[in-house]
């Protein structure tokens, strides 16, 4: 089966025989429990959509969810497409003000929600009140039509809000994933275990790709902490989660099935791949390291083992399906193989759009290639590096590789983050304990560097996905958010 109409996605899947694990019952079904079939969760999308539309919102209208994470994110999307409404999810990680700039550029029909706040509302403790409402029938739309909003991760500001259709998330991205590829392709024994930020758009794809599939148990975890407890009664042969998820796991019994780890987002450092390999008790375990944006789905990936070193090296782009090269940022003219620029990718799965941004996603778009605001090279053979962020960038040095130098070779620091400040040393701010002397030793060959900033993890600013937010950062240390990079393509 193909994905197709994600608002009749868990109808069309409800005869498989996949068990649905949660770390705890679902915002919008407190009483609903931890286990469902997809026939359980077909008829939960059906009664949300009753509610929606009971709440008066019709075909084509917008409906933003802002709520604590968990998978009834995907839940609710499915509901407000089955009704042609479009679906706009918003991370209940953001701050206050960013979440009131986001709804003022989406003006929704109706707000979703566990905050409290005024106007156009329905509030999850208030569901009771219209629990049985009628299920209005499924309304159809075209494929390049509007599906889905969600946003970018923000870290460097107030997050893009990304514009999906049909063509470009399901039927170019999920699509693809919904093969059973050797290796990599889910499998109907598998079990499917994933921690993620389920407002984010790589959710919405993988839930069309992955019910398709018809695994023998998927197990959703609202948040990381739940993994010892929940991955050890369900131990899974494949693990999809945040690169701040895996952060923050020690590697235990609950790993010893997994046979793939797949990661998005953002980089991952050597220690913690290697660890996570190593506490697999599968002969040869894989991580797929993917790389790619809301806006266009993943550009490239990469497969590592237990011997694999520089994680920079982000693989070659999907075959047949993206294309990338390098340009110089104020030229624009592509540069020789192996020399370091701005990387545009080309892709049909690219985004329609941004909600009330139209200028900047223009100014991003470079005919039909996207500048992905990543500085990264090509090599001889083919395969991508990745550098730093435009707007992070520190001339003559790799923030990403000092900070994969630094984490590899300090085990006790469990993230570092390296910042550029103009005029001045970087500024490296780790997490975990560090001593004088081990510090200098570990950074005798880098390039010369400030002392470093030692912070607990709670009070480094972070994105929904767990991403670090630099500037913020930044300017909690110095002051300001002046960097070397222009920012022109956040």
């Amino acid at each position: 089966m193909k994905p197709d109409d994600m608002g009749t996605l868990f109808d069309e899947c409800a005869g498989s025989h996949t068990t649905v694990v949660l770390d705890r019952p679902f915002d919008i079904a407190p009483d609903g429990g931890t286990v469902y079939d997809v026939a359980g969760l077909a008829a939960l999308v059906r009664e949300a959509s009753g509610w929606l539309h009971a709440a008066g919102v019709r075909r084509g209208d917008h409906v933003a969810v802002v709520k604590a994470n968990h998978y009834d994110y995907d839940l609710l999307a499915c509901a407000a497409i089955r009704i042609g409404a479009v679906p706009a999810l918003i991370s209940g990680d953001l701050p206050d003000d960013t979440v009131e700039l986001l709804l003022k550029r989406l003006d929704p029909a109706l707000v979703v929600t566990d905050r409290p706040r005024s106007g156009r509302v329905l509030r999850l403790d208030d569901l009771d009140s219209i629990r049985g409402s009628a299920v209005p029938p499924p309304v159809q739309r075209h494929e390049d039509d509007p599906l889905v909003v969600n946003h970018t991760s923000g870290t460097t500001g107030t997050p893009k809000l990304v514009v999906h259709t049909t063509t470009t998330i399901v039927h170019r991205l999920a699509r693809f994933e919904a093969v059973r590829w050797p290796v990599i392709g889910v499998r109907r024994d598998d079990v499917l275990g994933n921690a993620s930020s389920y407002a984010h758009g790589r959710t919405f794809c993988w839930t069309a790709s992955v019910f398709c599939l018809a695994p023998r148990e998927i197990v959703l975890l609202s948040t990381p902490s739940s993994a010892p407890a929940v991955f050890g009664e369900h131990p899974p042969t494949v693990v999809e989660a945040l690169p701040s998820a895996y952060v923050r796991w020690t590697p235990g019994p609950e790993f010893r099935d997994v046979r793939l780890f797949i990661s998005t987002y953002d980089a991952m450092h050597p220690p913690v791949v290697r660890n996570l390999l190593h506490a697999s008790r599968r002969k040869r375990p894989l991580w797929m390291q993917g790389w790619g944006q809301t806006e266009t789905g993943p550009l490239t990936f990469r497969f590592l083992t237990r011997k694999s070193g520089d994680l920079r090296d982000l693989g070659r782009p999907v075959p047949g399906r993206t294309r990338l090269r390098v340009v110089d940022p104020v030229t624009f003219a592509p540069v020789p193989r192996g020399e370091t620029g701005l990387v545009l990718a080309r892709t049909k799965a690219r985004c329609a759009g941004y909600v009330g941004e139209r200028e900047r996603w223009e100014a991003k778009r470079n005919g039909e290639w996207w500048n992905t605001g990543d500085l990264g090279r090509i090599t001889r053979g083919g395969a991508v590096m990745l550098l730093d962020r435009e707007v992070d960038t520190v001339p003559g040095l790799s923030c990403l590789e000092i900070e994969d130098a630094v984490e590899d070779r300090l085990p006790s620091v469990v993230e570092c983050v390296v910042l550029g400040v103009p005029g001045e040393l970087p500024i490296p701010v780790v997490v975990g304990e560090v001593d004088e002397a081990g510090w200098r030793a570990a950074t005798a060959d880098l390039p010369p560097l400030a002392p470093p900033r030692v912070l607990r993890w709670e009070e480094i600013p972070r994105t929904g996905t767990g991403k670090v937010r630099r500037q913020e950062l930044l300017t909690r240390l110095v002051g300001s958010a002046e960097t070397y990079g222009t920012g022109r393509w956040t």
